[in-house]
């Protein structure tokens, strides 16, 4: 019976130090993901705070190119629309819910069949396309006046 209680006991001992050893690994693990949680924060906050700042930089540009009162388009490598200033609206009938769409599925009465063509060359070449562009009537022009259309990359 001695015996036995002293096996049990030692087979106790065993067990309770496997459970301190573990407690102590767990404890460790903790400690470890408070560490990477505090540093994940830490992460969180610098992009916020450069979303923040590309943010102003976006609406200090946004309101640069409006302010300046020329009409220009912003087009992504597949020739869809990124942007475009407000003035632009006024000579190709833009509006919000064209970006994303292809250049080439938009209407307008823009007399500027190559349009598509030119932006195609710019993206290929990277030299500016430069064209005068008959002002189609009834969007503000003068009758016999034209725009004058840059293309960069």
């Amino acid at each position: 019976m001695r015996e036995e209680m002293q096996t049990s006991q030692e087979e106790l001992k065993s067990a309770n130090e496997e459970l301190q050893s573990t407690n102590e690994e767990l404890t460790t693990s903790e400690e470890e993901l408070q560490s990477m949680n505090e540093e994940l924060h830490t992460v969180n906050q610098e992009l916020r705070n450069r979303l923040d700042e590309f943010t102003r930089t976006s609406n200090d540009v946004k309101n640069l190119l409006n302010s300046t009162d020329i009409a220009t388009l912003f087009l992504d490598n597949s020739l869809c629309v990124r942007r475009f200033t407000s003035e632009t609206s006024k000579v190709t009938q833009l509006i919000p819910g064209d970006v994303g769409r292809p250049i080439t599925d938009i209407a307008s009465a823009l007399l500027y069949p190559e349009l598509a063509e030119d932006a195609r060359q710019v993206l290929r070449t990277l030299i500016k396309v430069e064209r005068q562009i008959p002002a189609p009537t009834g969007v503000g022009s003068r009758r016999g006046s034209c725009h004058t259309a840059r293309r960069r990359i």
